[in-house]
C-alpha cells in the first residue's frame, strides 16, 4: 500500500512519553563501539568507530533509536535529531569509516558493530532490547536495510537481526550503493543488485519494514522506485508488514517532515 500523507497530519503528533512526563535526558558522547584490542590497531578506526547516546532519566524499558547519519558514505558526522529529542526515546547517533579511507564493505561491517553494541549494552542505560529501532537517512538509510535484512552482519557478533524491532530508512538505495559502484568503476546511472543490495537479501521474516521517500520527481536517481521494488518484492516473498511513505513535495532531503513518522512508528511497535 502507497502513503502520501500531508504535512499538517504530520504536525498533528503530540508529544509523548512512556512513564508519565519526562522532563531531563542525558548526553553520552563519543563512545566506541569495538573493543580496545581492535581500536589499539587502527588509528582511523578508533576515531570514526563512535556513538553518542541520548537517554531519557528516570524511566526504564524505554525504546531506542539508532541513527545513522547520510552522506553518500564518503562524508557526515553522527547526529541527534532535534525532532527525536524530548520524546521519551533514547537516540544513538553513529559515526562510522568512510570512503576512500576504506572500501566496500568496511562501513557495513561498522554499522552492524555498532547495532551489536547498542543490544549488549542498552540495557545499561535503562533501555529495553527489545525495543531497538534502526533508522537513517540517504547512506544511512541503506545502512539499515543492509544489517537489517542481510543478516550475516549481525550474525558476525551474535546477535539475530529478527531482534530488531523496526526497520525505518529514509531515502535509503535498496539496489548497490552508488559509492560502491563507483569504486568498482560502475557509473551511477547503472542500477546494480548484488550481495550488496538490500534488494538482494529480500525475505519473509524480517522485521517490519517502514520505507520513507521525498517525491518520485524529486528523489535522487529513482530513488523512490527503488524503494517501490523493495516493497514489492518483500510483499511477493510473503513479508507481512512492509509498507512505502512518499512525501509530497519534498526531495531527497526530506528528514523533517518524515521525522513525525519515525517517532510514530516507534510509540506504536513499542506497545505491541
Amino acid at each position: 500500500m502507497f502513503y502520501r500523507p500531508c504535512f499538517l497530519f504530520l504536525m498533528l503528533i503530540l508529544p509523548w512519553t512512556l512513564q508519565g512526563q519526562v522532563t531531563t535526558y542525558a548526553t553520552h558522547e563519543n563512545i566506541p563501539y569495538y573493543p580496545e584490542s581492535v581500536r589499539a590497531a587502527d588509528a582511523y578506526l578508533a576515531e570514526r568507530c563512535v556513538v553518542d547516546l541520548y537517554v531519557p532519566e528516570g524511566v526504564s524499558d524505554f525504546p531506542t533509536i539508532v541513527w545513522f547519519h547520510g552522506g553518500g558514505l564518503t562524508g557526515g558526522q553522527k547526529e541527534i535529531p532535534a525532532a527525536l529529542q524530548e520524546k521519551g526515546i533514547a537516540v544513538i547517533g553513529v559515526n562510522y569509516r568512510l570512503y576512500p579511507k576504506i572500501k566496500a564493505p568496511v562501513y557495513i561491517e561498522d554499522a552492524a558493530a555498532a547495532v551489536a553494541w547498542v543490544f549488549r549494552n542498552i540495557v545499561e542505560y535503562g533501555g529495553d532490547p527489545e525495543k531497538i529501532f534502526l533508522s537513517g537517512h540517504s547512506a544511512g538509510g541503506y545502512l539499515v536495510s543492509m544489517i537489517g535484512l542481510d543478516k550475516s552482519w549481525l550474525a558476525a557478533h551474535d546477535v539475530d537481526a529478527d531482534r530488531i524491532a523496526g526497520l525505518i530508512p529514509f531515502s535509503g538505495h535498496t539496489i548497490t550503493h552508488f559509492t560502491v559502484r563507483e569504486e568498482r568503476g560502475i557509473p551511477g546511472e547503472r542500477p546494480v543488485i548484488d550481495e550488496l543490495a538490500p534488494l538482494y537479501h529480500v525475505r519473509k521474516n524480517a522485521p517490519p519494514l517502514l520505507l520513507i521517500t521525498g517525491d518520485r520527481e524529486l528523489e535522487l536517481l529513482g530513488r523512490y522506485e527503488e524503494n517501490a521494488y523493495l516493497m514489492r518484492m518483500m510483499k511477493v516473498v510473503g513479508h507481512p508488514d512492509t509498507r512505502l511513505y512518499e512525501m509530497d513535495g519534498y526531495n531527497h532531503g526530506m528528514t523533517e517532515p518524515a521525522f513525525p513518522l519515525l517517532v510514530k512508528e516507534v510509540r506504536m511497535r513499542s506497545k505491541e
